[in-house]
């Protein structure tokens, strides 16, 4: 055995099925996306899963006396360190059922913020997550905070210095808080300068969005031939990634790789990464890439469909959808997915993997981006001058003559411009 592989912390992974509960998953896939969750941290090793039925969570412990016992045995044999419990622990029943069992215990929120840290790039995707952690852990103060001292990435919850139980003071935490806003509105304030100089290049934005491990990095990768992360771990690309892309009889676009989508996204996720799913925002196509393999493929599909409503994603803007890993379904399923794709115009059949259904699939993008332009007359006024660099700046000035009543000119341009332009 190698150091790394003893350096790895043994871990459990509980799904609870309360029956009480009316947003009840399927078990089954539950548990199977949770330990996928685990299996993303490299400093964990799952040493066991199961689905734990109950009739009703218990306030104080969430299972029962019976279950925490015959849990506990069964920890203390695999030599368990830490209990995975995919959905929300109580500040008390974690503290409860650490006590009781001997372990950490980590809920999926804590988790997932454990995953985003260990896998943030940028400088805003870092202060972003240690925001989001510094949130969650200020609800329960039974947990330590000690990653703010660590030199390596991770929150502290899984091994290191994270073992000593320390009580968070609240004012510090604070404290923390505002010096992390500050620094925060200095990386946004140059987010947003790279966002103006790239509204300057008259490109089209498509934009990548769907379940975390649906395949978009390899999608991406295909497209583009870069080396994104793409791996068959969830969460694999936690900040965008923008590639331009010249598309064959079709317009230059820039296409953007973003974070994937999950069911029960932490409220305190769901607000920092709003700033990097802006790319979505000002996406002028959307290809929502689902793995049309997994068992839940339309229940993760209305996650996604959810979280984009809830950015604020306009419902003008026009989408996609990528049905990818279709290499890995069976002949007659596959048969019929693509039967029901050729008789709609907006679903493409793919695999990111063999690149198959590639050819397809431009052939789609470059209709949507070019498919649904229309001309237009305007007239503007000598004085006008931010309007009219606006319109070249974008690239849909076809001719412009002038007259005495202003400049007039000739436009060809996307619904999207022409809402862009009446704002102005």
């Amino acid at each position: 055995m190698t150091d790394t592989e003893r350096a790895r912390t043994r871990a459990w992974v509980l799904h609870p099925d309360i029956r009480s509960d009316t947003q009840r998953r399927d078990p089954g896939p539950a548990l199977d996306e949770a330990v996928a969750l685990a299996a993303a941290l490299p400093d964990l090793e799952v040493a066991g899963q199961e689905v734990v039925r109950l009739p009703k969570a218990h306030p104080g412990m969430l299972f029962g006396s019976g279950k925490i016992d015959e849990l506990k045995a069964r920890f203390s044999e695999a030599k368990i360190e830490l209990v995975l419990i995919d959905g929300p622990v109580t500040p008390v029943q974690q503290r409860n059922l650490e006590k009781a069992w001997g372990v950490k215990v980590l809920d999926r929120t804590g988790l997932i913020l454990e995953i985003f840290s260990d896998r943030a790039r940028t400088r805003e995707g870092v202060l972003q997550v240690e925001m989001a952690a510094l949130s969650y852990q200020r609800t329960r103060l039974v947990r330590a905070w000690t990653h703010l001292e660590r030199q390596r990435g991770g929150l502290g919850f899984v091994g290191g210095p994270g073992e000593t139980q320390i009580e968070a003071d609240r004012r510090a935490i604070d404290e923390q808080l505002v010096r992390l806003k500050r620094q925060l509105e200095k990386v946004v304030k140059t987010r947003a300068l790279h966002r103006q100089a790239r509204a300057k290049v008259p490109y089209p934005i498509v934009a990548l969005v769907g379940y975390t491990n649906a395949g978009k990095s390899t999608l991406f990768n295909r497209l583009t031939g870069a080396e994104v992360m793409a791996k068959d771990m969830l969460f694999a690309t936690l900040d965008p990634t923008m590639r331009g892309v010249k598309l064959e009889n079709g317009p230059e676009v820039i296409l953007s790789d973003t974070v994937g989508f999950i069911s029960d996204l932490p409220t305190e996720l769901v607000a920092a990464f709003r700033a990097t799913l802006e790319e979505v925002l000002s996406a002028d196509l959307i290809l929502h890439v689902r793995d049309i393999s997994h068992p839940e493929t339309d229940v993760q599909a209305e996650d996604v469909e959810e979280i984009l409503s809830g950015l604020g994603v306009d419902k003008t803007t026009p989408m996609l959808e990528v049905w990818n890993k279709i290499d890995a379904v069976g002949p007659e399923r596959r048969a019929n997915l693509e039967a029901i794709a050729a008789r709609h115009d907006e679903v493409i059949c793919v695999s990111a993997w063999t690149g198959e259904g590639m050819d397809p699939l431009l052939e789609a993008v470059t209709a949507q981006l070019e498919g649904h332009k229309t001309q237009a007359h305007l007239v503007l006024g000598y004085d006008d001058g931010r309007r009219r660099a606006w319109l070249f700046e974008e690239g849909v000035v076809q001719e412009e003559r002038q007259a005495e009543d202003g400049v007039h000119l000739m436009v060809r341009w996307t619904p999207r411009q022409e809402a862009r332009y009446r704002r102005l």
